[in-house]
């Protein structure tokens, strides 16, 4: 006798987001069913994967990150050339860690110079992260949305603290938002309506409910980004059924058993497998969470990554 698998209709949809230049037709989100179920409802735009670039070179970082950068490591430019044109990524993630207060606090201005210049060397879309200090980014990330005007760029985080200043210059000069909350449903949704109330329009938020690395907080990110959906395709919940981006290069790669070296953790075996294996693992889980785009470090991860979403969508 046959087995017939049973389906699920759902009552709520992810919007489309478009992303980059809306001359290239690159779109997230759309999704009619929960992540890879296929089988119950359309995925028509599969998830996305952008790689890491650093505006300044990482005062810490794993071995292996170092070895396959330290060509670029100065050059931002150069940098997201190399992920682009080697490694095949499908966006660039610069993330804007000299302008922490308690670091090299670069100027807003500097950075958004800097901003420009990769945004005008390469031709898939730019995301923008600032340090999440919430003074500081209201100041930089206005720059770059203003020094950026018409890229389409997506910029973050925005936050609670700093939305109507950040949100403002994203409605003025044509930028899609990424909206930050800590891990919570009730603040994901209360961001997103405050953001609506301010103007932006819902095809130009991202939803960043802040990403916990393998053993590092990753159940309780999942579960979270589990609800949010379940909200957004179950209960037609309209602030919620947006597509939602992940900022896992940074979370995994910060960790102890990333970065210690073989000489330090023999037991834990080979520390660029170990590290990729961590980033991958963590991508996949929020992959099935919901996840619309992957920010990623190393490009054994990016292979391993892509090939999974391909036969999940196959």
């Amino acid at each position: 006798m046959a087995v017939e698998i049973p389906k699920v209709s759902y009552t709520g949809k992810i919007k489309t987001i478009p992303i980059g230049d809306p001359s290239k037709g690159i779109l997230v989100g759309g999704d009619e069913a929960y992540p890879f179920y296929g089988f119950e409802g359309a995925l028509p735009n599969a998830p996305r994967i952008a790689m890491d670039v650093q505006d300044t070179p990482p005062e810490e970082c794993a071995a292996t990150i170092r070895e396959l950068f330290s060509d670029v490591w100065d050059d931002p430019v150069a940098w997201a050339q190399k992920c682009i044109q080697e490694y095949g990524a499908d966006m660039i993630d610069l993330e804007l860690a000299s302008t922490d207060p308690n670091g090299l606090d670069r100027s807003a201005e500097e950075a958004a110079e800097m901003v420009k210049k990769v945004a005008d060397s390469i031709d898939v879309p730019l995301i923008v992260y600032g340090t999440a200090n919430v003074e500081k980014d209201s100041d930089v990330l206005r720059m770059v949305c203003e020094v950026c005007e018409g890229r389409h760029l997506m910029v973050g985080p925005v936050q609670e603290g700093n939305y109507k200043k950040i949100g403002a210059a994203a409605i003025a000069y044509k930028h899609t938002v990424i909206a930050n909350t800590p891990i919570d449903i009730n603040l994901a949704k209360q961001l997103n309506i405050l953001l609506g109330n301010l103007g932006v329009p819902d095809e130009q938020i991202l939803i960043d409910p802040t990403t916990g690395g393998l053993g590092y907080g990753l159940e309780y990110t999942y579960s979270v980004m589990e609800r949010i959906r379940m909200a957004a395709m179950v209960q037609q919940d309209e602030k919620l059924q947006l597509p939602m981006i992940c900022n896992i290069g940074k979370e995994v790669w910060k960790t102890k058993e990333a970065k210690q070296t073989i000489e330090e953790a023999p037991e834990l075996g080979d520390p660029t497998q170990r590290g990729v294996l961590m980033e991958a693992i963590t991508a996949q889980d929020l992959l099935l969470a919901g996840a619309n785009i992957l920010i990623l470090r190393h490009p054994e991860t990016v292979k391993l990554v892509r090939s999974m979403i391909q036969e999940l969508m196959g």
